[in-house]
C-alpha cells in the first residue's frame, strides 16, 4: 500500500498558502535537504489546479535553462503528475494526467496500485483538506516558519471532528524553521481538569 504524504510550508499561525515575503527569507540548505527527502519518498505527485499552474509555469523553463535548479526541475518533470481539476486541461508538460472521477476514490485506487511506491502532495491545501477528512493522509510533513502570516488559507479548516496526530520526527533549523512530521493517531483517553490538577507544580 503506497503512502500518501503531504509536504507543506506553513506559518506559526497555520497559514499554508505561500507568500514569498514570509517563505523565501527562511529557505536555506537545511530546507532544501528536507524538500529533497520529501520528494524521494514518492514516485507520483498529486497536485491541485493552482499548484499545477504554478509548477507548470516555472519548472519546465528552469529545466530548459540549465541553471543550478535544473536537476530538481528535471526530477519533477520526470515524475508522474496527477492533477486535480474540475476543468479539462491540455498538458504540454510531460508525464501529466487529469484525475479520473472522484478524488477520494482515485486516491484510494492509487494507494492500492502495486506499481505506485508513494504519493506526494506538495502544497495543494484544498486537496490535503479533503484527503485528511477522508482519512487518506499517512504523513503530514510541515516546515513551520517562525512567522504569523495573519492572512491566507490555513491548513486546518473548521470541522466537527478533531484530527489527532502523533509526532514521529522533529528538527529545528538555524533559521528558526521547525520541521515536524506527523502521522494520524487515535484520540487520547478522555480527561478533564480533575485529571490534570495532580500534575500542577507544588507551591514549595
Amino acid at each position: 500500500m503506497a503512502k500518501v504524504i503531504s509536504t507543506l510550508f506553513i506559518t506559526a499561525d497555520g497559514v499554508a498558502e505561500i507568500d514569498p515575503d514570509w517563505h523565501f527569507p527562511y529557505f536555506d540548505d537545511n530546507m532544501g535537504r528536507a524538500v529533497t527527502e520529501d520528494y524521494e519518498t514518492s514516485d507520483v505527485l498529486l497536485i491541485g489546479r493552482e499548484t499545477f499552474d504554478s509548477f507548470a509555469g516555472a519548472w519546465p523553463d528552469r529545466e530548459t535553462a540549465g541553471g543550478e535548479d535544473a536537476p530538481f526541475a528535471k526530477k519533477i518533470g520526470d515524475m508522474r503528475k496527477v492533477v486535480v481539476s474540475r476543468q479539462r486541461l491540455e498538458f504540454s508538460w510531460r508525464n501529466c494526467e487529469l484525475i479520473d472521477g472522484d478524488l477520494v476514490k482515485a486516491v484510494t485506487a492509487l494507494k492500492a496500485d502495486a506499481g505506485v511506491r508513494g504519493i506526494l502532495i506538495p502544497g495543494s491545501v484544498s486537496v490535503v483538506q479533503q484527503l485528511l477528512a477522508a482519512g487518506l493522509i499517512d504523513e503530514l510533513r510541515l516546515l513551520v516558519h517562525p512567522v504569523a502570516a495573519r492572512k491566507g488559507k490555513r491548513l486546518f479548516d473548521d470541522g466537527d471532528t478533531a484530527y489527532h496526530l502523533k509526532v514521529t520526527a522533529t528538527e529545528v533549523f538555524p533559521t528558526g524553521v521547525i520541521r515536524v512530521i506527523y502521522t494520524p493517531a487515535e484520540a487520547p483517553a478522555p480527561a478533564g481538569y480533575d485529571d490534570a490538577k495532580g500534575q500542577l507544580p507544588d507551591e514549595g
